[in-house]
């Protein structure tokens, strides 16, 4: 299953807080998804750079995303662990999170990440041990 160019994400005040604007693709075949985020000035601190938080929110929203398409919404991703290693400070406007999955077992995922300015510049990546558990 393949989608790609979603306008209207579904309702999930968490991800509107964050700033979701839109689902860029989701593939749940090959567990990867893509997200877009729009970074507000209300998140950032000095020098108007947006705090690390929000940055690795964003990796870590990408990354169960794309747990939950390939486990068709049956299991929950718990974060174990979360490394995000930061390249360059991102700023007010758009901004791409996407991960995908590098291993998954029955109980544990490695997932991996990134986000990019929209001309593909990276920001931070990083990775993370996930525990899946049975959604509900």
């Amino acid at each position: 299953m393949s989608e790609t160019e979603t306008t209207a994400p579904e309702k999930n005040t968490l991800m509107e807080t964050m700033g979701l604007v839109r689902t860029l693709s989701v593939d749940a075949d090959e567990g990867r998804v893509a997200l877009e985020f729009e970074a507000k000035p209300s998140q950032c601190h000095s020098g108007n750079i947006v705090q690390g938080g929000f940055v690795t929110g964003w990796i870590d929203a990408a990354m169960a995303q794309a747990l939950i398409a390939k486990t068709d919404a049956k299991l929950l991703p718990l974060s174990l662990d979360i490394k995000i290693a930061f390249y360059a400070a991102a700023h007010p406007g758009l901004v791409h999170a996407e991960a995908w999955i590098e291993r998954l077992g029955r109980k544990t995922a490695f997932v991996e990440g990134r986000l990019t300015t929209p001309d593909g510049t990276v920001i931070a990546k990083g990775m993370s041990t996930v525990r899946l558990v049975p959604m509900g």
